[in-house]
């Protein structure tokens, strides 16, 4: 297991330098909510899920939807990584005119992307549809969704929360990036969405809460979502907004700030 932790450590490191990279070239983009959802996507991507980088569309394969769509950087460089499209895209493409690569992920552009997202609250609709065709079509997987938590501000996350608990959807497994801070403020200040835990157990869903980058608790807590057979499941993952960078976590000008070549040049240092 120290083997397996330190080969994903290994992988977040270079995604964490590869979503600068990415930010930087671009002089656009979201760094601090990218960096800060890591160590999840890399413990699903590098060792949780079930998918075919060279058959991206393949019927039985675990979805995964990114409903906080300005973070994109992560998940590109993840996919990148996980070998669904060249590494040399991230460099040259990034939310470029007629890019495979836009500024927020788009499934008729980027090989790997389930849902177009970017309009928050639209996530976790679309992933409990492909929950729902999974038992419908007894086609067994996962769909995995990653949510904001600034993001639960939206109403529409509440109606698709009732509605996975309505239909019992055991096969999703939801996040919450919570890393306290959103586009310009602390997020108890811009609407007071505490006691995520609470909220969600009283909508019928399956909780757990835990340090977002720690990749035993994010196991744990997957395998006893796993478990679970009768409602969804929900991860908290207590995060730090600009992990990584020590000048940028907890700051919340990093929701979407392009550092300056001196701020690159340091960041890139921290992250090497």
């Amino acid at each position: 297991m120290s083997r397996q932790i330190e080969f994903l450590q290994h992988k977040a490191k270079n995604i964490r330098l590869d979503i600068l990279e990415m930010i930087y070239n671009a002089k656009s983009g979201h760094l601090g909510g990218s960096l800060s959802m890591v160590e999840a996507l890399v413990a699903l991507y590098f060792d949780v899920m079930n998918y075919d980088p060279k058959n991206p569309e393949r019927i039985d394969r675990d979805r995964f939807v990114l409903s906080k769509g300005h973070t994109a950087p992560a998940l590109y460089a993840t996919l990148a990584a996980a070998g669904f499209f060249p590494r040399e895209w991230l460099m040259t493409s990034f939310r470029g005119i007629n890019s495979k690569l836009q500024g927020h992920p788009d499934m008729k552009k980027t090989p790997g992307i389930e849902m177009t997202t970017g309009s928050l609250g639209i996530g976790l609709s679309a992933a409990n549809g492909m929950a729902l065709a999974s038992k419908i079509k007894n086609i067994p997987y996962k769909v995995y969704c990653m949510i904001g938590d600034g993001e639960t501000n939206e109403g529409q996350i509440w109606e698709a929360a009732a509605t996975a608990s309505h239909y019992k959807l055991n096969n999703v497994i939801a996040f919450i990036d919570e890393n306290r801070l959103q586009n310009d403020a602390q997020t108890l200040e811009v609407k007071d969405m505490d006691s995520q835990i609470n909220k969600w157990e009283s909508f019928g869903w399956h909780t757990q809460q835990i340090d977002g980058h720690d990749y035993l608790q994010i196991f744990g807590a997957i395998d006893y979502a796993n478990i679970c057979t009768d409602r969804p499941s929900l991860i908290v993952l207590r995060t730090i907004k600009g992990k990584g960078v020590t000048f940028m976590e907890n700051a919340v000008e990093w929701h979407g700030k392009t550092p300056s070549k001196e701020e690159y040049e340091r960041a890139k240092a921290e992250l090497s």
